[in-house]
């Protein structure tokens, strides 16, 4: 194993092998001592060639640059050749406006790319304390920037570990690595040689950048710093995989590329048809009145403002939406990728079953607050008579070093969460550790030894000195000579080994396969003038008092979001830094499944995947435990390669290059590291899947008001081209100018448009399964939609233009009639596409189900009426935009010859529905 490391090589990459070295080999390739640590010339030697110990991002562009390229987007290109149209026509005007919305959508994509930006400079935070080292023999305080591969480390309790550290010496230590391996509990960590193919989150001789030790001290070498942490591997992961297109930017760039392309090969044919018959100025006046009609210019506004919407929405709901795409995204989610501590989990440690005196108990509640009961046979205990459990309990909350506090209505343990768990289950039954703490003092104490896998506590009590022995089955149960019945009397156990094969192993299996941690207890009396314990002092003798299984539980709105988001079409995967079979446990309680299966794989068994085999499997499994960083990003990278929309979840460290490769990154906003915040789309605010749900729920109405606005502005544009192109191909007068088309695309469709974000979400939304992500905006049925609608515009517009035009011999006349006409049409095909009139009847039947903005539809019918009310009759608008005032009568005939559009809606709904 030696040869595979040298000296030379760990300035390139951080060796995976330290964790199979003797401490011995680590010391003689790192070129220090254990004693005096190293000199002061090899520090600065080695600072020379390693660097300092902190994570350098890599150059990125310079501001100018990114802001430039937020316009190269195939929308934003067509409304910058608009306003380029509109100033060589002389309307600079009206270019500065179509310009100044090309220009906020670029500052708002600038803005977002900025802030996410922040990760790696997150990162480095999360590296950056003080430590203290050993050097030329002396004990010294350092910023950890300046630690060098060879360092001499010591660490206790409270502090952060500033580097990746082979330990050296340890007592007692553990340390919560939760943050980078996904481990919901602080790793007992020593100092022998594990295997090579060890897992990252069970090699437990490492310490690595970023930990937090929550207990004992310990001596470690530095064997990497810097970029060649594992913080610093997750950081170059993040690096390397940029933020990659969300669905809906993809289907928008698709769209618009294709838009652009009928656009332009639309307007120069209008060009060089209208110069066949006239001159070039009125082609020109052709081809520019087209260019505008056929771009809807008001599409962009009208996009951000109903993501907007989204994100109001989904902020009600727990789902705070950091980029406004997202919105759409969560809403295309086909699979959800979820984290099982915090996010399914309650993240609160509940002791759920228990044997003592022979007999099976259950405890009801969830979490450290004291509420619930001790159930045998589905009837509540009592001490009085069940004595066995009675000093079952008593034993797990007197060996103990937590307590549990009320902290502003919520209660915490303060200490670990195994013990807070003992003292909760004890409580529950009536006993209180702050009165047991002064009827039975504590005179001395064992700590938890990871060598010996138990804890002990000697106390003075009523009947003379106990020790009491709280630890793993194995530990205890050998020490055992007695164990107590029902009615707390001990007998013997002649037959040990039979017991504890048949009685005791039945019962930890039965534990153990619902993903319970067992903690085995039990006591022995000891004389009186004993006032200290010692590993002796328990080696024999002792009365075993029975089992407790403890378990993070499943959040009840977690089942249930999961069971929603299953009918909904939706795959849930577990992917977990946990154990495999606790994780399993928990997804056959919560019901997450294939096909009914629960299949799990390992993180070992990943990494002996390639590619194709990686696929599959991501497909089919439903729980990934100890899995890497790196593994993570693969199964998101899997997924996707099998077209899959991914939302991934996560709160540590280890999650960001995940997070980040998602098509939405969802961070938790409570318990989540600033690391996995910077890199995710979404946050959190309760830390809980149900949001989830709430989220996929809004995203999917949000996606369906999104394709509603597009298929309302869509038909103008189309109708106005149509109308336009006809015109030049029969030589006539064009019906609408150039400067009318943009007050219809630009206010009047804005106006009209916007409150179509506001639609309630309909009520089977959760029940149809996802979209298929290859969908395009502009599916056979919508397309068949806009074109029908776009032939009645064309129809109106271009009838109405001729009729009045032929009648009176106005031309302005009627244009604003045939304009008019046309809004007349809009105003019935929005309220046939919307849900103001069902809602309206619902409401005043009283079966409406929740409480809609109905009035944001008249709102908008009602702006857009004001709207042509001054385009026809302002004396300023009717000199800029060629109009004129109409009577009582030509108004009414315009909503007469709009009115058939109810009709014609008709059967365009039959065809696509709206909802």
């Amino acid at each position: 194993m030696v040869q595979v490391i040298s000296p030379v090589g760990l300035s390139e990459k951080q060796p995976q092998v330290w964790h199979t070295l003797e401490i011995g080999e680590a010391i003689a390739l790192l070129e220090t001592h254990l004693e005096k640590g190293l000199s002061s010339n090899q520090v600065k030697q080695k600072l020379a060639k390693f660097g300092t110990n902190e994570l350098t991002a890599k150059k990125t562009k310079p501001w100018w640059l990114k802001f430039l390229l937020q316009f190269n987007q195939p929308l934003l290109i067509i409304l910058l050749c608009a306003g380029l149209v509109k100033a060589l026509s002389g309307s600079l005007v009206n270019a500065g406006v179509i310009w100044g919305v090309t220009t906020t959508n670029a500052i708002i994509g600038f803005v977002q790319e900025s802030k996410a930006e922040g990760a790696i400079a997150a990162l480095a935070k999360a590296i950056t304390t003080e430590t203290t080292v050993i050097r030329n023999g002396q004990k010294l305080r350092i910023p950890s920037q300046e630690l060098v591969p060879g360092d001499i480390v010591l660490i206790a309790s409270g502090d952060k570990v500033p580097a990746d550290l082979r330990l050296i010496e340890a007592k007692n230590l553990q340390i919560d690595e939760s943050g980078l391996t996904g481990e919901s509990v602080a790793v007992e960590k020593i100092t022998s040689v594990l295997k090579s193919e060890t897992p990252l989150a069970e090699r437990k001789n490492m310490a690595y950048a970023g930990g937090f030790v929550t207990f004992g001290q310990a001596k470690g070498i530095v064997v990497a710093t810097g970029n060649n942490t594992e913080t610093g591997h997750i950081s170059q992961l993040m690096e390397q995989h940029t933020d990659i297109s969300t669905p809906l930017t993809r289907k928008f760039d698709k769209f618009s590329q294709n838009w652009l392309r009928v656009v332009l090969g639309l307007a120069t044919l209008t060009f060089v048809v209208g110069l066949s018959y006239k001159g070039l100025q009125d082609a020109l006046e052709a081809a520019v009145a087209l260019t505008v009609s056929a771009i809807p210019e008001g599409l962009p506004a009208v996009v951000t403002v109903t993501l907007a919407i989204g994100v109001s929405r989904m902020a009600k709901r727990n789902a705070i939406i950091r980029k406004l795409p997202a919105v759409e995204t969560l809403g295309s989610a086909t699979v959800v990728c979820s984290d099982k501590t915090g996010t399914l989990t309650e993240n609160q440690m509940t002791v759920q079953a228990i044997y003592a005196g022979g007999h099976q108990y259950t405890a009801s509640g969830v979490g450290y607050a004291p509420e619930g009961e001790i159930l045998r046979d589905d009837k509540p205990v009592n001490l009085n008579t069940d004595k066995g459990l009675q000093e079952c309990l008593l034993a797990g909350i007197l060996c103990n070093d937590s307590n549990l506090e009320n902290k502003d209505g919520k209660w915490v343990v303060v200490g670990d969460p195994t013990e807070g768990a003992l003292i909760t289950s004890a409580r529950k039954a009536g006993l209180n550790q702050s009165f047991l703490a002064k009827q039975m003092r504590k005179l001395d104490a064992i700590p938890f030894e990871s060598d010996y896998q138990y804890m002990a506590t000697l106390h003075e009590t009523p009947i003379g000195s106990t020790i009491y022995i709280k630890g793993s089955v194995e530990a205890i149960f050998k020490r055992c000579t007695l164990m107590l019945n029902t009615e707390g009397q001990p007998r013997p156990m002649d037959c040990v080994e039979t017991l504890r094969q048949t009685t005791i192993e039945r019962e930890v299996n039965i534990m153990a396969r619902q993903g319970l941690r067992v903690l085995a207890l039990a006591k022995k009396p000891v004389p009186d003038s004993q006032i200290t314990v010692n590993h002796p002092d328990i080696d024999t003798g002792l009365i075993f008092l029975g089992l407790q299984g403890m378990i993070d539980p499943p959040r009840e709105s977690a089942i249930k979001a999961v069971q929603a988001c299953q009918e909904a079409g939706i795959q849930v995967k577990m992917i977990t830094g946990d154990h495999a079979v606790t994780a399993q446990a928990i997804a056959r309680r919560m019901g997450i499944h294939k096909n009914g299966s629960v299949l799990a794989f390992t993180g070992a068994e990943l990494a002996k995947m390639d590619k194709a085999e990686l696929a599959q499997v991501a497909e089919e499994g439903v729980v990934f435990a100890r899995v890497t960083p790196e593994q993570k990003l693969r199964l998101v990278e899997a997924l996707q390669s099998k077209g899959e929309i991914v939302a991934m979840t996560g709160d540590g460290v280890n999650d960001a290059p995940a997070l980040k490769q998602a098509d939405i990154g969802i961070a938790m906003g409570g318990a989540g590291t600033e690391v996995a915040k910077e890199a995710s789309d979404m946050l959190l605010t309760d830390d809980n899947f149900a949001s989830i749900e709430a989220a996929v729920e809004e995203g999917r109405a949000v996606y369906k008001n999104l394709l509603k606005a597009i298929c309302f502005i869509l038909p103008v544009n189309g109708g106005e081209s149509m109308t336009i192109l006809l015109s030049v191909l029969l030589s006539r007068e064009l019906p609408i100018l150039a400067l009318q088309v943009l007050w219809l695309n630009m206010l009047n469709s804005i106006t009209m448009t916007v409150p179509l974000a506001f639609e309630p979400k309909a009520q089977n939304v959760m029940k149809k399964p996802p979209r298929h992500p290859n969908e395009p905006i502009l599916s056979s049925s919508r397309l068949k939609r806009i074109l029908a609608v776009s032939l009645f515009n064309w129809v109106v517009i271009f009838g109405v233009f001729e009729y009045i035009q032929a009648t009176t011999g106005d031309v302005n006349l009627a244009r604003t009639m045939a304009i008019n006409s046309l809004i007349a049409g809009r105003i019935f095909y929005l309220l046939s596409i919307s849900q103001l009139v069902p809602n309206l009847i619902a409401k005043m039947d009283g079966t409406i189900q929740e409480n809609v903005d109905i009035p944001a539809i008249g709102l908008g019918i009602l702006g857009a009426i004001l709207l042509q009310i001054v385009f026809s009759h302002v004396p300023l608008i009717n000199e800029v935009f060629s109009t004129a005032p109409l009577t009582l009568q030509q108004w009414l005939f315009c909503l007469a010859v709009g009115s058939p559009m109810i009709l014609w809606a008709t059967v365009v709904n039959k065809l696509d529905p709206p909802n």
